[in-house]
């Protein structure tokens, strides 16, 4: 036994214990008939024997070793040497052939059990094969993917798209397909999920193959196996991309053993049996106490028993473990006896007792075995742990998880044991978020769901335009969701006695008052967590290093709750901090290299260019000195950091790969092997490097500015010895200072935020699925009932096929709704009732359900932080991008996730938050302290999203009016070099509803063609702000250059988007033209729709303007109002209104024929969206204005040659202008017309379009007369439309006003010469200015 903190170690062979009867006095050794009744109780036999040499002389210390000699032998003459066994062939120990038995690109786990497919269907079989007998192996399902699993010979050929079970001889089971296979396939089995165990069962004396899935028989799945000379089968398998299994071939014990079949490798008998009957001597001495005084033995429980210091016991525990030991430094062992054990105590006695006794338990593993021992026992024993509570079936209580999670939390209670997991298995060689992870049973019935929630039930929604909210629920509908509901709490609360385990286990390891014997356990928790984050940061491109986000999102709802724990615990404390409610990230943790982010973008751009930018900025306001040197050695280590030296390459970890030039590939982790086994770490070159110390700085007189790796850290840099040192260093004026809370918890917080942006969002999206199906079902079974009802009696085989068909979805429907209740129960569930701010000492306790709201906690503590950051100034494009990411998608995540069950607006403080989220969105989608173009696109579609709901536009106008018009003056900025696209559409958004016919939410014409398919796309409901409508108005009159530059802009784009919409529809007219068969490219029909749809929307925000602010258009006294007027209805070909209305208003033209086609993506393509849009300028223009507009306006419209009358007609349904004073015809039924659509086009809108075709056939009449004929060499030589009326100086070249004024607009070259134009006079002015220069 070694000595526990001295300095020399003596080894416990070596050790000498003394037991001689006369020194019984002095050492404390019982008497002699106490001594043998004592030894005889704990080192009897099982059946209560002893061996003959030592049952007629009593027993003590010095007879004691023959004794356990004689107890502990086996008789092992049976077991066959050196593992040849008969009916096998191959090495004793069973592993993966990574050497040669493979085909394909694979990736092996460093035990050789574990693969993954990195390659299209790599195959790898076993080192060990078999000819003759019974033998089985288990295979644990990692993911649920295509894979190929079972047996094949040695003279089998694989290769990439054959694999096991296509070649003759070769035999697999394949639950993704639910097949198996030989060359042909058949159905077979049940489909496996993952976390199933597969038994693969061959009787080479029957000659059959058979498998099992979780211990359950499939069925005999081959007969007539191939046997005889060379005829001998290996275990194998091939799996496709990303595939994993790991493989027990008898290594460990197997979880479903099955009779009279043999595991490939033999188990450990004679070691398995010593084993057993140590522990039962082990047990019997916890179970016994030593009454010196009566000279008796009292039993005990084991949860009562102490070690008191007794010599009798200390000697009997070291002579039991001198043999012990050794044995539980095997991994069998260690799972079949110790955590054998250890279960039993836990689901044996109450949570408190089964605690006590384990502690006791490791208390003496650590004061009788060697401290490698030890650490090696609770390697494997956390390992099996790990692996159990992964691969167990879900049971109705969830009791294997239970007793899992309370065993987890035992060990972990013992501080030593604790320390010791945390800093080298935890988070090193296991991965155990698994820990905090509850898998979803793909098989309802096994998981017991059907009697927890006996009475299955969906929303019933309408699709329906016109349709309020949900249709009245019926009696026994509202019986059947209420019985649902009573299920689903069932299932709530057993789910929550697991995630209350897993808090627990949170809570253990962070907490920091355990500092005895060394480091407390929150900060050693804080350097592997953050070596987690890095390695799913760095990894993003290679998704078999990253941590699956359904483990995340288990993970992040935890921690949050025991973060959130102790941060309540520490303001009890501190009346100075905050409560949890209140937390935000403090700036200075983004900019004093306190805290390490790897290479994650921050908003500013790169570290070192932000340090080398803003180093005044540092230095002025929270006090930070940047040295030059390390200026220079930061942005040289960010040039070269994709370099990585040779002996850091050689020293980086590889693990075995299976490939036929045997690159060196790093280890892969998170879909690696299932026995969860991590034996070296994965780091990217950038991590590496980024880990890796950076040159020292040098003294300087302010504060060290360098990023500390996650080993580097202490306590004294996370909290500091003052409060406004450690992570808060470097504090700048705005920020309080008194600390929030404990420093480490900050970074605990950072870390959950970083976690959402990492997986987490992610994989909630990907939950709504099983809502989605529930809905397309619900659908379906509707739709079936409908058609059942209608079914004429006589058509009994439609009705036979209708019912079945119903059998099916409502089947189906009974399934999803009870994993729906699962999913909701898990990721989903709502938020309870808040408690009212406590004033108190104790914060509320929180309960472990309370998803919703802890991911509304997530999105407060991020606004907060943006808060803060923000008031920085500068020091602001420090913060990390993810901070405003995690902002955007966690209420994209509330709104659209938790719904339609859960609603945001019951959440507490949810107009505050949601106002100060928009102010968020309004200030920094434009501002220019952000450089990075994904987050900035980012914070545009959020302030998009934004503005189409009516709450959340309702906040938007909350924002203070400052901001407000600062967001608006950012929206009319001239769209070129930005995101012009998304800008409109956000314009558009504050328009919907106030333009003509523009009050629909679903696209009218759809709804004409199929007014019967709930399934139409549909709009958001319109929510105009007049508010933010009116600040636009103030802003375009204000400055003689921002409507000008702001129309003319979107003018230009809407040239761009109308030209390519033309474009592309006259090759998808020639390609429908074509004789052969041919398709058209769904991805042109998409870009062709979104130029259609961008036309349509560019067309309204111009109607805005001119409804708004029709004098920019209309009052000529304003320097560009004619040249604006012009271009709008004049312009460039394929540019504006008379050329829209041509080309959508022609008579069998390209347009109309296109629409006709109907092409599935290029349904929103149409004549009434773009029409509606055109009619409301020219309503506008001239309906609305003032007589001399109107005139104006007119004389414009009617000048250019493009126009034509019996476009105007076409809206009405007329082919042409009707007689001067004569009433308008009915419309034509099979022509389109604006009167056709008055469900969505007022009559008073219809008036006004009566009104402008009126107005505009008599001004035409009038222009026709009144026209004079024009020289060709008097019109424009540009347009050739208007005549000469603009002369350009120093050159002299013409043109007519309105191409020169366009032209100056984009530049100032001449149109001819290309000279600079100085200025523009009139030809008229001018000409006459000649003629009197030359008179003269």
């Amino acid at each position: 036994m070694a000595s526990k903190g001295a300095g020399t170690s003596f080894s416990r062979k070596s050790y000498r214990l003394t037991s001689d009867a006369e020194k019984s006095g002095v050492t404390g050794i019982v008497h002699e008939k106490l001594l043998n009744d004592y030894l005889r109780h704990v080192f009897s036999s099982p059946d209560g024997a002893f061996p003959g040499a030592t049952s007629r002389k009593p027993l003590n210390f010095q007879n004691l070793p023959e004794h356990l000699d004689q107890l502990l032998h086996v008789d092992d003459k049976d077991e066959e040497s050196h593992g040849q066994v008969e009916g096998r062939l191959g090495p004793p120990t069973v592993v993966l052939d990574h050497t040669a038995g493979f085909e394909g690109l694979l990736l092996v786990d460093d035990d050789l059990l574990g693969v993954i497919g990195h390659s299209n269907f790599g195959t790898i079989r076993s080192t060990t094969c078999v000819y003759k007998g019974k033998w089985v192996y288990e295979v644990l399902i990692s993911s649920q993917g295509l894979m190929q699993i079972g047996w094949c010979t040695v003279s089998c050929r694989f290769n990439q798209e054959e694999g096991v079970g296509d070649t003759h001889h070769s035999y697999a089971y394949d639950g993704n397909r639910v097949r198996k296979w030989n060359v042909t396939t058949t159905n077979y089995g049940k489909a496996w999920a993952a976390g199933d165990i597969v038994s693969c069962l061959i009787d080479l004396d029957d000659g059959t193959l058979s498998f099992c899935l979780n211990g359950v028989s499939l069925g005999t799945a081959f007969e007539n196996l191939s046997r005889g000379l060379g005829m001998a089968y290996f275990p194998a398998i091939s799996l496709s991309f990303k595939e994993s299994v790991a493989f027990n071939f008898g290594s460990r014990p197997l979880r479903y053993p099955v009779p009279g079949y043999r595991p490939l490798q033999d188990p450990p008998r004679a070691d398995l049996a010593r084993a057993q009957k140590l522990l039962g001597c082990f047990q019997a001495v916890l179970g016994v106490e030593l009454d010196a005084v009566e000279g008796r033995l009292v039993e005990k429980e084991g949860s009562e028993w102490r070690l008191q210091g007794q010599p009798t016991v200390l000697l009997t525990l070291t002579h039991i473990f001198q043999h012990f030991a050794p044995l539980l430094c095997k991994v069998y062992l260690v799972e079949a006896v110790l955590m054998t054990f250890l279960l039993s105590l836990v689901k044996a006695g109450s949570p408190v007792r089964a605690q006590s006794a384990v502690r006791q338990v490791l208390d003496l593993l650590w004061l009788f075995m060697e401290d490698y021992e030890v650490q090696d026992c609770l390697k494997q024993l956390t390992m099996s742990l790990l692996r159990l509570y992964r691969f167990s079936p879900i049971v109705p209580d969830l009791s294997l998880q239970v007793h899992c999670l309370r065993l987890t939390i035992a060990i972990l209670r013992h501080e030593r044991s604790r320390k010791f997991l945390l800093s080298n298995v935890l988070f090193d060689v296991l991965r155990s978020v698994v820990f905090f992870y509850i898998k979803s049973p793909l098989r309802v019935e096994e998981a017991g769901l059907q009697e927890l929630i006996p009475t299955t039930w969906w929303p019933h929604r309408s699709g329906r335009e016109g349709t309020d909210g949900e249709e009245a629920e019926a009696p026994e509908e509202r019986q059947r969701r209420r019985a649902y509901e009573r299920g689903c709490q069932r299932l709530r609360k057993r789910i929550e006695v697991v995630e209350e385990l897993q808090v627990q286990i949170l809570k253990l390891l962070l907490n920091n008052k355990d500092v005895n014997g060394g480091e407390a356990s929150r900060y050693i928790f804080l350097s592997k967590f953050r070596k987690f984050l890095q390695e799913n940061a760095s990894s993003r491109g290679n998704m078999t290093m990253l941590c699956p986000p359904e483990y995340m999102v288990c993970f992040l709802h935890r921690l949050i709750s025991a973060l959130r724990y102790y941060w309540d615990e520490y303001k009890a404390s501190n009346p100075h901090a905050s409560f949890s409610e209140e937390a935000y990230v403090p700036p200075q943790i983004f900019y004093n290299g306190k805290v390490d982010y790897f290479d994650l973008q921050r908003l500013g751009g790169l570290l070192s260019h932000l340090r080398k930018t803003l180093k005044d900025d540092l230095a002025s306001r929270a006090n930070i000195l940047i040295d030059p040197l390390e200026l220079q050695a930061a942005t040289m280590d960010d040039l070269d950091e994709a370099e990585e030296s040779a002996p850091a390459a050689a020293q980086r970890p590889m693990q075995a790969l299976a490939v036929g030039d045997a690159l060196p590939l790093p280890r892969p982790g998170w879909l690696s092997s299932p026995t969860l086994g991590r034996a070296n770490r994965f780091l990217s070159t950038a991590a590496v490097s980024l880990m890796t110390p950076r040159r020292p700085l040098s003294t300087s007189e302010r504060v060290k500015v360098r990023t500390l790796s996650a080993e580097q850290r202490t306590r004294e840099d996370i909290e500091g010895s003052r409060w406004d040192e450690g992570l808060l260093l470097g504090r700048p004026p705005e920020e309080p200072e008194q600390p929030t809370t404990e420093n480490s918890l900050l970074e605990v917080l950072d870390g959950a935020v970083m976690t959402y942006g990492l997986g987490v969002h992610q994989q909630l999206g990907k939950m709504v699925g099983v809502s989605d199906d529930v809905s397309e079902y619900a659908v379906a079974l509707r739709d079936t009932e409908d058609k059942l009802r209608r079914c004429p009696t006589r058509r009994k085989d439609i009705l036979a096929e209708l019912t079945k068909s119903q059998k099916v979805f409502s089947e189906k429907l009974d399934h999803l709704s009870r994993r729906l209740a699962w999913v909701r129960a898990t990721v989903y569930s709502q938020a309870l009732p808040l408690d009212p701010p406590v004033s108190g000492p104790a914060a509320p306790a929180r309960l472990p359900q309370e998803k919703m709201r802890d991911i509304y906690w997530l999105l407060r503590v991020c606004v907060r932080t943006v808060e803060h950051s923000d008031q920085t100034g500068p020091l602001f494009a420090f913060m990390p991008e993810f901070y405003l990411s995690v902002a955007i998608n966690s209420y994209s995540a509330l709104k659209n996730y938790f719904g339609p069950v859960h609603s945001m607006e019951e959440l507490p403080g949810y107009e505050e938050t949601l106002t100060r989220l928009a102010a968020i969105l309004a200030k920094h989608f434009a501002d220019t302290r952000i450089v990075g173009t994904d987050i900035r696109d980012s914070l545009l579609q959020a302030l998009a999203s934004y503005v189409c709901y009516p709450s959340s536009l309702r906040a938007v106008e909350r924002v203070p009016e400052q901001q407000r018009i600062a967001m608006v003056r950012s929206l009319l900025a001239p769209y070129e070099q930005r995101p012009w696209a998304q800008t409109n559409w956000i314009l558009v958004r504050l328009w919907r509803g106030c333009g003509f016919g523009y009050r629909y939410t679903r696209l009218p014409h759809l709804l004409r063609t199929k007014p019967e398919d709930a399934h139409l796309p549909s709009l958001q409901k319109p929510c105009p702000s007049t508010l933010l409508q009116q600040h636009m108005a103030d802003l375009l009159r204000q400055g003689p250059d921002v409507a000008p530059s702001f129309l003319n802009s979107v003018l230009n784009q809407l040239n761009w988007a109308f030209s390519e919409f033309v474009g592309m529809i006259q090759e998808i007219q020639q390609a429908a033209e074509r004789l052969e068969r041919n398709f058209v490219d769904s991805r042109q029909l998409k870009v062709c729709a979104t130029c259609f749809d961008l036309s349509v929307s560019l067309l309204r925000v111009l109607e805005m303007t001119i409804t708004l602010v029709p004098e920019i258009f209309l009052d000529w006294a304003q320097p560009t109002s004619e040249m604006l007027l012009r271009r709008l209805a004049q312009g460039l070909p394929s540019q504006l209104l008379n050329q829209v209305l041509n080309r959508v208003t022609a008579e069998r033209n390209l347009f109309d024929r296109v629409v006709t086609l109907r092409l599935p993506g290029l349904e929103s393509v149409d004549h009434y969206p773009i029409l509606v849009a055109v009619t409301g300028i020219l309503v506008r223009l001239l309906v609305h204005g003032p007589p001399s507009g109107t005139e104006r306006a007119t004389s414009v419209l009617l000048a250019d040659p493009c126009f034509q009358l019996r476009s105007v007609c076409y809206l009405l349904g007329q082919p042409e202008p009707p007689a001067p004073g004569s009433a308008l015809p009915a419309p034509d039924p099979k022509r389109f017309s604006l009167q056709s659509y008055t469900e969505y086009i007022s009559v008073e809108e219809l008036h006004q379009v009566e009104q402008m075709l009126a107005h505009l056939s008599s001004a035409s009449a009038q222009a026709a007369a009144a026209s004079l004929p024009t020289s060709e060499e008097d019109l424009c030589p540009i347009c050739y439309a208007h005549p000469i009326s603009a002369v350009f100086q120093p050159c002299g070249h013409k043109s007519c006003k309105a191409c020169i004024s366009q032209h100056l607009m984009n530049s100032k070259d001449c149109f001819f010469c290309k000279a600079t134009i100085e200025s523009v006079e009139d030809w008229g002015k001018a000409a006459q200015a000649g003629a009197s220069s030359s008179a003269a």
